[in-house]
């Protein structure tokens, strides 16, 4: 009698963009319908006493949409208003047309390239420059409501305001990279409940979406092809970690998930930079991003979440070998040591069995 090969608990997944290992941690034995039962934090801040209900005490806005159509400024913030931009009061960042070359200048042993970026040391090694950036605010009307909720319009007309606030922002001085990410929840680090997604730009670009850049372009001049539209082409073929598809866009549960549940949403077709989206894609990408945001709204009981966008900088550099995508991290658990001292991230469920539980919601 022969004996069957022993299944091993849990995983070790290589992630071939970043080139970091995840844990997936099947031996600690969590079935999808647990996650429903997690208990949430809530943020309870009464409709008039948010500054965003009250919005008239807010910052001048940048810009308003009203049912999809753009309001102009001039006209002041109409009664019917649904998506508004204002600028941050609390921002880390703050917009300026120089850096601190004053200071940089005095440092002789600093190349120029560094210099002229407002480069200035402490001692032999230590570097710092000055916190250049804007810091925005999308705000949409509803205290309460939030992605889940949203009609497909309604999501286009957020990634409409994400799109032009981009184009705008990128030609600002010191931009190079334009981050846009959403923090829902107490768990997700949200200190306000009224649903609100943030815009800053900074004069660098962040290590994660620099080691992407390295790897995808090393991937492409070795193999002449896209690594994003490979994995794509294969997610596709096997549809075990596909949540969702349209003409345009899938929606998967990638296979070295960092965290339970994760979903990237990416265009089908090779798009470099999100900004250049055209029309018919947006609608594509509101489908995707509305039906991804419902289904985990139903799976895990409204959990809280981040999505972020990963996109090529607009510092004026070739990265046509990069392609654009948004992040869905649901925060199913909480860091501890092993995952800050190792920067291995542990998921409690395979990405196939939570790609299964996602598409039968």
């Amino acid at each position: 009698m022969t004996k069957k090969p022993k299944v091993f608990p849990s995983e070790l997944r290589f992630d071939l963009v970043s080139k970091d290992w995840v844990v997936i941690a099947t031996g600690r034995g969590k079935k999808p319908e647990m996650f429903k039962r997690e208990k949430r934090k809530e943020i309870k801040i009464p409709k008039k006493f948010c500054p965003f209900c009250n919005i008239e005490s807010q910052g001048k806005p940048v810009l308003i949409y009203s049912h999809n159509k753009k309001v102009p400024l001039e006209k002041g913030i109409p009664k019917n208003w649904t998506t508004i931009v204002i600028p941050n009061k609390f921002p880390a960042l703050l917009p300026s047309l120089k850096l601190e070359k004053k200071v940089a200048e005095a440092s002789p042993h600093l190349s120029p390239r560094l210099a002229s970026l407002g480069l200035v040391t402490e001692g032999k090694f230590y570097q710092k420059m000055n916190a250049v950036g804007n810091c925005e605010l999308v705000v949409t009307r509803d205290h309460q409501a939030h992605f889940p909720h949203f009609e497909i319009p309604q999501v286009k007309e957020v990634f409409d305001v994400y799109q032009e606030r981009y184009l705008d922002l990128m030609e600002k001085p010191l931009v190079n990279y334009v981050s846009i990410f959403h923090n829902h929840g107490a768990e997700a680090g949200a200190s306000q409940p009224h649903p609100h997604s943030q815009i800053v730009t900074t004069p660098l670009v962040d290590i994660d979406l620099q080691k992407a850049l390295s790897n995808s372009k090393m991937y492409f001049q070795k193999n002449k092809k896209c690594i994003y539209c490979e994995m794509n082409n294969w997610e596709i073929e096997i549809q075990k970690r596909l949540v969702f598809e349209n003409e345009d866009f899938l929606a998967i549960c990638p296979f070295a998930s960092k965290a339970a549940f994760e979903i990237i949403i990416s265009p089908k077709n090779h798009l470099s930079y999100f900004e250049r989206i055209a029309e018919k894609e947006k609608w594509q990408l509101a489908e995707a991003f509305q039906v991804a945001m419902k289904k985990l709204y139903k799976a895990l009981n409204d959990p809280p979440y981040n999505f972020y966008l990963h996109t090529a900088p607009c510092d004026g550099k070739d990265y046509s070998y990069y392609h654009w995508h948004w992040t869905i991290l649901p925060k199913t658990a909480i860091p501890a040591g092993f995952e800050i001292g190792t920067r291995m991230e542990i998921s409690t469920i395979e990405p196939e069995k939570a790609a299964q539980y996602l598409r039968r919601q």
